[in-house]
């Protein structure tokens, strides 16, 4: 069965929707916890590992909400399935499993060095 452009707009706005919750939940769970002060080295290790950890996190989901945001911004301008580097259309496929993709299959490969 084929994809419609109509469900991956649909896709990309509940992709949007559990991003920026994720983004909140994650950024609020940093801010909360911060480093305490601890009797034992190993506890205040553990604490900054995790801060660590969760702003990592925070960044990744930020880069998706952001990719995602670009998306619904192409369907927006009538460009989305377009790849940003030389025009084509994207295969519907590759949008199928990557809704926020920006490039096409070669223009990517070429990107990546492949």
């Amino acid at each position: 069965m084929t994809i419609t452009y109509e469900e991956l707009h649909e896709r990309l706005v509940e992709q949007e929707e559990h991003l920026l919750e994720q983004v909140h939940d994650i950024q609020q769970s940093v801010r909360e916890e911060g480093v305490g002060y601890s009797n034992h080295m190993a506890d205040a290790g553990s604490e900054v590992f995790e801060q660590a950890r969760d702003v990592s996190l925070a960044r990744q989901l930020q880069r998706s909400l952001e990719d995602t945001q670009r998306a619904l911004q192409k369907f927006d301008d009538g460009t989305y399935g377009l790849c940003e580097s030389c025009g084509a259309a994207i295969d519907m496929t590759r949008l199928e499993a990557l809704p926020s993709v920006r490039y096409c299959m070669r223009c990517q490969s070429r990107r990546e060095g492949a």
